[in-house]
Order: structure tokens, then C-alpha cells, then sequence
């Protein structure tokens, strides 16, 4: 690296300062005469430069100066100037902290710096990545008050290189005082905390959810000129939830600065950190803003999130099983059944549904949650969480004589021992807790026992001990579909290519064929979000027309929530219809496929895949 001459001579200058200041010229001479008097033979008469460099490097004195000099970045230097490289010095102070930006002064703000991370020691081991090196990755996502950030990726280390900002703004929350400025008082009875998610990526995309974690903020209201820093201790989630994962550097600054501060004196589920909350604390009304326009849209979003059973807490008959709040099951875009009944419940409560969780039992007893909402008209109507489907419920009278037809349940629900949301919690007290039977009159006592609703105020209210933090908004996609869908398109003409000349068969792509799969896809996904068919007559007569008399045409759609293309591909082999069209022999043989990727908010995507082939028919 070469300085220009200004900074050459600076450089020098700072150095020799130092070494006036350390004294380095004195215990040089003492070194020199020790060395000369003690270390020599007799017959040396010199002493060279390296035997002197020696001397002073084995008593530790470049250490020490080297130690004092720190080379670190001028960031007022950077601001004044625009040149493309910014000044370099190298100074005898501290590093400087990250940049605060676009800082409004009439408002009041916490900024929070993550600066850098320690002691991940299931990482201790892991190489240092070579530049433009595939790694696994951290990411962290804050969210506070309604505002969410995500933290640039950092390769997975034990001490990852965390250096990012966020911008937090502190406002109130009565009509009218959104402009004003908060103080020291106001802020004290803000009672949210900074929700904090760290997420790793491995080399194949594959999201997991490393640690939850909420920061009390508020101890930075009474230090002093409004900084604090704070080391803090991650822990694991579920059965690691008392394990430390690593510790993170936070700095929290109030801007501007406070004028004074304050004294320092001023029904239970697990969620990921192992904290036991009411259920009713994990559903609140969540307005998806302009992202779901309706609520089987919302049903639509949710089912397209992946599932994954949550493991159990604890042995013995004292175990129960962990639910993640919400900001945990955005980011990491998959979770168990409750996560999912939860998100939807609280998205139809948001468009103005009458909304209920449902815990009750599948077939075989299994455990399960799913969503019940009651019409002004008294339907009642299930919503499968993990699908999207709808269900209408009626109940039979098991009073009514044989002969009398009862309607058959077309739900997989079996049992069902209570329902809640974020103000009513019923427990069922009919004769039977079969689905089938139950009759959802919830004023009447004598079915459905209701908790105390100031009971369930008093624990899920927000600003409780209790209670879940506020929840974040939904973001939109950041997935190009149309570019998604060419990526994986093409990825799986390769691997059905490579498959056929495994095979010893060759590979003829009929492209017009393949575009006219694109109406069905799309059909396929509208009945799957609003259970109405559409366009199929359009299709099959599109397709008679592209398949000549004499050949036979074949279909096989499927549907992932996956985005990868080689894992489909694995899937799609296993069925029997569709190795059939792969592996299609025949005369006159053209293959398709088509990928249809539908985007939903927080990344989410429903991936349409349809494989086709066309032949000459050989009797």
C-alpha cells in the first residue's frame, strides 16, 4: 500500500511521538548496553542490526509499541472529501464507531450498533472463508416498534465480524404526539423491547433459527450522556434455550442526547427462549397492509410458509412444546402447526373476523391447532393453516333417529378441547369433545366455560411481564418470480436431460408446448387461494389443438413451497405418473416443463411445476 508524501511525513510524525511518549530511545541504549555487556562474546567487536531487532523483539518492546498503534479509517475525512478512496492514517486512538445517518433532529431516536460478536464456540473450528468462497452465514433481524432491520450477512465464525447500525425511532403513541419529541420520562413507560433474531444460512440456503433474543433498552435512559454498552449473552432455542450460543457487542447512543437522565433506581405455552406465556399472548388483530388482499389470500400466505414440528421442552408428563413468536417464525419462513394457526388468526382478526385458535386432535389423537371463525349468520367455518382449505362445520345431533341423513365431516379435525384468541379463551364443556358433535354456541356456559376476561387482560395486555412484544409488519418479497421461474425451469431441463442420457435416451423440448402449460399453473394456484376453478376449458383446448392426431399427451402437475430445483426434481421422481413422462420412450417424443412461481409477502412462494410429454401412439 503507498501513502502519498503528506502522509508519509504524518505517519513519521505520529510514530516519533510515540516513541518519545514510551520512552523506546532509553530502553533501546539499556537493551544495547545489556546486549554488548552480556550476550556477546568477547571477540565481537560489532553488533549488528539484526542481533539489536532480536534483542528488543525477545523483551517484548516492539510489542508494546505496535500495541499503542492502532490504523483505523478518518470518517471525517471520508465525509469532506469525494474521492473515490478514502484518506488513510493511522492514529493512536480508538476505532471509531459506525456512522450515523439520515437523522431527522426533531425526533428522537436509539441508535443500536452491533459491533462485532464472541465466543460462538460451535464455530471455533471453522476456516476462514477464501474471498468469493460459498459460506454459511449470520444474519440478525431486529425489530422495534413497528420498524424492522436486517443485518448485513457475516460468515459464521467464533467471533463473527459483525459492524452494522440500525436507526431506531422512539415516538409515542397517542394521536397527535407522533412529531413531538420524547424525553427521558416517556420513554421510560415504553415498555417494548428490541426483539432480536439471529438466523444462520448454510451453503445450500437452508435457514435456521439460531437465537431470540429481547433487549431491555431502557437502561441507556440513565447512563450517562445517553451511551451504553452492553455485552450480550445469546442463548439457544428450544431444549438449548439455557445454552449459550455467543455473546454480542451492543452500543445504544439516544440522539440527540437527553437533556437529563434518569437514576438507575427507577393457560402458559414455552416460546423459543423458554419463557412461559399465556396463549392468548401470541394472537393479536395483524393488518397485512397492501401485501393480502383478502383474508383466503392470508390463508393462501400462510400455508405457503414450511412446516417443521417443534420439538418438545422437558421429559416426563411436565413436557410441552415450544411456540416461536412471531418475528422468530417470519424469519425463519417455516415452524410448527400452532406458529402457522397463530400468523392466520391473527391476519383474519386483522380483516375484521370474528377469529379463534382451535387445540384439539387429527385422527390417530394427534395433536393439532387450527382456526375457527364464527359469521354473523352463525357459520361456522375451519381454516387449515397448514393448506389453506376451508371447511364448513355441521355439527350432528346424536338425538336424531337413524333414519335421519347427518351430514359427514369433510375436516380431518377429531377432538377439540378448547379455542382462544388474544381476548376470549373457552374451554369446552360439552358431553363430548368430538368435533363432529359440538355445537359453537359460545354464549352458552353450559358448552363453552369463557376465562375471566379481565384475567386475560391482566397477562396479555401489551406492557405486561407476560405478554408477547409487539408484532412486527409484514414485508414484501424481495423474489423476482418471473426470474425465479426461468432459473428453475432451466435448471430442471438440465437434470431431465441428464437423467434421459443416463438412460440412454435423448431429449427433444417442445417450447410452444411448454409455454401453453402456463395457463393451468395459474389456475391451479387461483383454486388453491379462492377454491374457485377457472381456465380449464381455454387450456384443454389449447393443448388439443398443439398435440396432433395419432399422439398422446401426458400431465403431471405438483406443487413445492421450495425454491429448490434439484430437490423437486428428486420428489417429482418418486411418483410413478411422473418418471413415466421423464422417462417417456416412444416415437416422435417432445418433452415440457413449466415453473410457475407465485410470490407472497416475507419471501414466501408457492412453486408450480408441470411436467408434459408428447408422442406418436404406436397400437
Amino acid at each position: 500500500m503507498s501513502l502519498p508524501p503528506e502522509k508519509v511525513s504524518e505517519l513519521k510524525q505520529i510514530i516519533h511521538q510515540q516513541l518519545v511518549k514510551m520512552d523506546v530511545h532509553g530502553r533501546i541504549r539499556e537493551v544495547l548496553a545489556e546486549t554488548i555487556r552480556g550476550e556477546l562474546a568477547p571477540e565481537h567487536q560489532q553488533l549488528s542490526t539484526e542481533d539489536l531487532i532480536k534483542a528488543l523483539r525477545q523483551r517484548g518492546i516492539i510489542d508494546d509499541v505496535m500495541k499503542e498503534l492502532k490504523f483505523v479509517t478518518d470518517v471525517n475525512e471520508k465525509e469532506r472529501t469525494s474521492a473515490p478512496k478514502p484518506s488513510t492514517h493511522f492514529v493512536a486512538r480508538e476505532p471509531p464507531v459506525l456512522k450515523r445517518t439520515n437523522i431527522d433532529p426533531t425526533r428522537r431516536y436509539l441508535y443500536l450498533q452491533v459491533l462485532g460478536g464472541k465466543a460462538f464456540l460451535e464455530h471455533l473450528q471453522e476456516p476462514e472463508p477464501l474471498p468469493g468462497q460459498i459460506c454459511s452465514t449470520f444474519t440478525l433481524c431486529l425489530h422495534f416498534r413497528n420498524q424492522r432491520f436486517r443485518s448485513k450477512p457475516v460468515p459464521c465464525a467464533c467471533e463473527p465480524d459483525f459492524r452494522d447500525g440500525f436507526l431506531l425511532e422512539v415516538h409515542k403513541d397517542s394521536l397527535g404526539d407522533g412529531s413531538k419529541m420524547v424525553d427521558a420520562t416517556t420513554m421510560l413507560s415504553i415498555c417494548d423491547p428490541v426483539h432480536m433474531v439471529l438466523i444462520k444460512t448454510d451453503t445450500f440456503g437452508e435457514t435456521t433459527l439460531v437465537a431470540s433474543y429481547f433487549l431491555e433498552w431502557r437502561s441507556v435512559l440513565a447512563a450517562e450522556n445517553g451511551i451504553t454498552n452492553i455485552a450480550v449473552e445469546l442463548l439457544g432455542v428450544g431444549t438449548e434455550s439455557k445454552v449459550s450460543v455467543g455473546v454480542l457487542n451492543i452500543r445504544l447512543e439516544m440522539y440527540p442526547q437527553l437533556n437529563k437522565t434518569l437514576s438507575p433506581e427507577i393457560t402458559n405455552t414455552q416460546d423459543e427462549n423458554g419463557v412461559n406465556r399465556p396463549v392468548c399472548s401470541y394472537i393479536r388483530p395483524l393488518r397485512a397492509g397492501r401485501l393480502l388482499d383478502t383474508p383466503r389470500q392470508a390463508a393462501r400466505f400462510v400455508s405457503v410458509l414450511g412446516y417443521e414440528r417443534a420439538p418438545v421442552i422437558g421429559g416426563g408428563g411436565g413436557k410441552q412444546e415450544q411456540w416461536c413468536t412471531l418475528l422468530a417464525f417470519l424469519c425463519r419462513n417455516q415452524g410448527d402447526c400452532e406458529d402457522h394457526a397463530n400468523l392466520l388468526c391473527s391476519l383474519l382478526l386483522g380483516f375484521g373476523l370474528e377469529a379463534f385458535v382451535c387445540v384439539g386432535t387429527k385422527a390417530k389423537g394427534v395433536p393439532h391447532t387450527w382456526v375457527m371463525t364464527c359469521g354473523t349468520d352463525g357459520t361456522i367455518t375451519f381454516w387449515e393453516s397448514l393448506t389453506g382449505h376451508r371447511y364448513i362445520h355441521r355439527p350432528i345431533n346424536p338425538d336424531d333417529p337413524p333414519l335421519v341423513e347427518q351430514p359427514k365431516p369433510l375436516y380431518p379435525y377429531r377432538t377439540i378441547g378448547c379455542i382462544f384468541n388474544h381476548q376470549k379463551f373457552f374451554g369446552n364443556c360439552q358431553p363430548s369433545d368430538a368435533v363432529e358433535v359440538c355445537v359453537f354456541d359460545l354464549h352458552d356456559e353450559s358448552k363453552w366455560k369463557p376465562m375471566s376476561g379481565e384475567a386475560i387482560k391482566s397477562v396479555c395486555s401489551p406492557g405486561t411481564t407476560s405478554s408477547v412484544p409487539p408484532f412486527p409488519p409484514l414485508c414484501a418479497s424481495t423474489i423476482d418470480a418471473a426470474v425465479t421461474s426461468n432459473e428453475i425451469e432451466l435448471q430442471l431441463r438440465i437434470l431431465v436431460s441428464e437423467h434421459r442420457k443416463d438412460l440412454g435416451l435423448s431429449t427433444v423440448w417442445d417450447d410452444h408446448l411448454s409455454y401453453l402449460l402456463s395457463p393451468a399453473l395459474a389456475a391451479y394456484e387461483l383454486e388453491r387461494t379462492t377454491s374457485i376453478s377457472a381456465g380449464n376449458e381455454e387450456f384443454q383446448d389449447a393443448v388439443r389443438r398443439a398435440v396432433p392426431d395419432g399422439h398422446t399427451f401426458k400431465g403431471f402437475p405438483i406443487h413445492f413451497v421450495y425454491r429448490n430445483a434439484r430437490r423437486a426434481f428428486a420428489t417429482c421422481l418418486r411418483s410413478p405418473f411422473c418418471e413415466e413422462i421423464i422417462c417417456c420412450r416412444g416415437d416422435q417424443v417432445r418433452l415440457a416443463v413449466r415453473v410457475r412461481v407465485f410470490a407472497y409477502p416475507e419471501s414466501a412462494c408457492a412453486v408450480w411445476i408441470m411436467f408434459a410429454c408428447k408422442y406418436r401412439s404406436v397400437l
